[in-house]
């Protein structure tokens, strides 16, 4: 499979291009390194569902699930952290100063004594979270202290996956310096052999050879998760060291960058929690969820699945373009270029809206037909289908907010003020404790509740931190920013007419069977992307110009030098 690997070299510059000439050439290479992360988001998202549909396949919405989601949930939520939050945040910034001040030397050397480090520190913690298994579990699902079996075997596949953090942690000091080496492709790929790593051992070791090794098959999927994850991190072994990093063991707590990236880690932790720490609030709730079908056993399912669905747009968008605006702002913000840093982190932002918005409104619409062609089948029925469409409809509602902070928190790092959003974070954490428990105790609105309140919590973190990096930057060209902003919203509402009354039209005509659910899909969000991309061009959505010249450019040029060269074969 061939991925471009870096954002393509930019055309020499002109001594006569106007200053709008090069902001806008800036923007079309951001877009254009978001675009190459998002192609390879995309495969290694497809490639997750794909995973997630085995698993509803195996186990449906069941106590068995239940367990295994919340034993990954526990090492996946340092994975967030540490892949796309904490690390990425507190060490890009630091090596991608020292690869433009201080040569590729001192950056290797930097990046072995966080490698070094890593092991150490996330080594140890890996062997304390097998250990005290029991009480992690007892925190996350308190609701099942009167199942001892459902317990019982969270806490295995607890241990049995929490090496997966190690593995993850390494893959994401490896993903960082490739970012800010411009390679893009090949960390966003990375995934996609984790997905298929964990699937592919994991039904080996399970379902096939499990019988004479004497493990279950849900035990054979969690040790596919290790192997995954080890896939994962040697996938990105060779680009390293095309790039020319060699890394290898150096121990030397005493080193200033290392200090530095410590230093910031501490609050970045804190600061891209709260996502993912609410979530495992929120499952906490679930836990105590009864429902009147399922009691028990359905609610953590029925949020894991729905949670995990979401991953794709949030992957394909806010990851992908953090992932190519954080090296931008790191140079900008070492060059002291802050009016660049202004404008690249607000086009960021834009561009983030433009995909996020209408992407929840198609989820919220269409949720129950996709999930039903995704999902549903053997274990996993109708009413699972429901609960999780449901479930998903109230999570995409602040799928805006999760993506902006991917983008936001680590400029607060990048300017050096980690305190920022680490306090927002405190504070979200706090609010969503007592809107979950108000969702659930007071109101009785179950799993939907805890979806709800999750993103109405993320949709705060985004805008105290859009509001608190204005007031440091002295504006972030918000007047452009909520023009473009209010502009893709009215496009997303007629984009919502369409595919409502499209799918209204299909179900009533074809009903929900695998045929009329595929009917729906494979019609309705074609529509939805036309009607919104029209819309977009009629308002003249400046990131949507933005995009497509950034796309359009490349192919022309390609195109005119493959002219140029069948000219001058013909003569």
């Amino acid at each position: 499979m061939n991925v471009p690997e870096s954002v393509p070299p930019p055309p020499r510059a002109i001594p006569a291009q106007s200053p709008s000439a090069r902001e806008q050439h800036h923007r079309e290479t951001l877009v254009r390194s978001a675009g190459i992360a998002s192609a390879a988001v995309f495969l290694s998202r497809i490639t997750g569902l794909v995973r997630e549909t085995v698993m509803a396949q195996l186990f449906g919405a069941s106590g068995v699930y239940d367990a295994y989601s919340l034993g990954f949930r526990i090492p996946n939520l340092t994975r967030d952290l540490f892949a796309e939050g904490a690390l990425s945040s507190a060490f890009v910034p630091t090596f991608t100063e020292y690869l433009s001040t201080k040569g590729k030397a001192e950056a290797a050397r930097l990046a072995n004594l966080v490698m070094t480090a890593v092991v150490l520190i996330v080594g140890v913690l890996c062997v304390l979270g097998m250990v005290f298994s029991p009480a992690l579990v007892s925190v996350l699902a308190s609701g099942w202290k009167e199942d001892p079996e459902k317990f019982a075997l969270a806490v295995r596949m607890t241990r049995i996956m929490f090496p997966f953090l190690l593995l993850i942690a390494l893959s994401a000091q490896a993903m960082g310096m490739l970012n800010a080496s411009g390679v893009f492709g090949v960390p966003a790929l990375a995934s996609m052999w984790f997905n298929i790593g964990s699937v592919v051992v994991g039904l080996l070791l399970g379902a096939v050879a499990g019988p004479w090794i004497g493990i279950s098959t849900v035990e054979g999927m969690a040790y596919g998760v290790v192997a995954g994850g080890f896939l994962q991190l040697i996938s990105q072994a060779p680009s390293l060291r095309r790039t020319g990093f060699h890394l290898h063991p150096a121990l030397d707590f005493s080193d200033p960058g290392l200090r530095r990236i410590f230093g910031l880690m501490g609050p970045a932790i804190i600061g891209n929690a709260a996502v993912q720490v609410n979530v495992a609030v929120n499952t906490n709730f679930a836990s105590m969820v009864i429902d009147p079908l399922r009691g028990a056993d359905g609610p953590v399912s029925w949020l894991q699945y729905a949670f995990r669905f979401m991953q794709l747009p949030l992957g394909l968008f806010g990851v992908a373009i953090a992932s190519a605006t954080l090296p931008a702002i790191s140079r900008a913000a070492a060059s002291k270029d802050i009016d660049q840093f202004r404008r690249t982190l607000a086009h960021s932002l834009g561009t983030v809206f433009l995909m996020t918005v209408p992407s929840s409104v198609g989820l919220a619409i269409l949720g129950e037909s996709v999930i039903g062609l995704i999902y549903q089948g053997r274990r996993f029925n109708a009413y699972d289908t429901h609960q999780t469409a449901v479930a998903l409809s109230a999570y995409v509602v602040g799928l805006a907010g999760y993506s902006a902070v991917k983008v936001l928190a680590p400029a607060f790092y990048t300017l050096g003020t980690a305190r920022t959003p680490m306090l927002v974070s405190v504070t979200s954490i706090l609010i969503n404790l007592g809107v979950a428990w108000t969702m659930t105790r007071q109101f009785g609105m179950g799993h939907v509740g805890l979806a709800l309140a999750t993103s109405g919590v993320a949709l705060f973190n985004a805008l105290a931190l859009l509001w608190l990096i204005r007031g440091k930057l002295g504006g972030i060209h918000g007047r452009a920013l909520l023009e473009s902003t209010l502009k893709i919203a009215a496009a997303s509402a007629v984009m919502a007419v369409a595919i409502w009354m499209s799918n209204k039209l299909i179900v009533d005509t074809f009903g929900t069977g695998r045929i009329g659910r595929l009917t729906d899909v494979a019609v309705s969000i074609p529509l939805g992307i036309a009607v919104f991309y029209t819309g977009c061009r009629l308002l003249h959505v400046a990131e949507l110009e933005t995009a497509v010249r950034a796309v359009a450019g490349p192919l022309a040029r390609s195109r005119a030098g493959r002219v140029l060269k069948s000219g001058s074969n013909g003569r």
